[in-house]
C-alpha cells in the first residue's frame, strides 16, 4: 500500500485535468510511443478522472479514468453489457513514483469509486507486461490477446467488487 502522507488521491476537476494529461503524455505518449491522438479521446470529456499527488509538493504523479453507464457500453459494446461495470482504463505511474506502491493505490481508488457510483464489477484492457500486477489485485484474464490500437499487445480483464 502506498504511503499516504507521500501520495494524495481525488477526483480530478477541471483545474486538474491538465495534471491527469500530463502524466499520461509522459507514460504512454513520450515512453511508450503511443500517438497522442489515440492517447486522448472524445471519452475523456465523459470519464471521471483520479489524479494522484505528491503530499508534499503537489506534483501530479499518477491518473486513472473511470467510464460507466451509457458511455462505457458504447465504447467497450462486447465487454459491457450493462449500467453496473466500471470500466478502468489510462492508468499511468511517473517514472519518478514507480514502485511506490502508487499504481495498486490508484486501483483501489476506482474500486472504490465505483463502490460509491453503486457499480458492481471492474472491467479493463490490461497491457500484456501488466497482467501479473492485476492479477495480484484480484483481477482475472480472460478471451485472446489483442491490439486495441496502440500497438501494444493487451488482454481483457474482470473483478467483481
Amino acid at each position: 500500500m502506498t504511503d499516504p502522507q507521500r501520495y494524495r488521491i481525488e477526483v480530478a476537476g477541471e483545474p486538474e485535468m491538465d495534471g491527469c494529461f500530463a502524466v499520461r503524455r509522459e507514460v504512454f505518449v513520450a515512453e511508450q510511443g503511443v500517438p497522442e491522438s489515440v492517447e486522448m479521446d472524445a471519452y475523456d470529456a465523459h470519464a471521471v478522472h483520479l489524479l494522484a499527488t505528491g503530499a508534499q509538493d503537489g506534483r501530479p504523479a499518477g491518473t486513472v479514468r473511470i467510464l460507466h453507464g451509457a458511455v462505457a457500453r458504447r465504447k467497450y459494446p462486447a465487454a459491457v453489457d450493462d449500467d453496473l461495470t466500471a470500466v478502468l482504463g489510462r492508468l499511468a505511474v511517473a517514472k519518478s513514483a514507480r514502485g511506490t506502491g502508487l499504481g495498486a493505490a490508484l486501483v483501489r481508488a476506482v474500486e472504490d469509486e465505483a463502490r460509491r457510483l453503486g457499480l458492481t464489477g471492474i472491467y479493463l484492457e490490461a497491457q500484456t507486461h501488466a497482467l501479473g500486477f492485476y492479477q495480484r489485485l484480484g483481477y482475472t484474464a480472460y478471451g485472446p490477446e489483442f491490439d486495441e490500437g496502440s500497438g501494444i499487445p493487451h488482454q481483457a480483464m474482470r473483478r467483481t467488487l
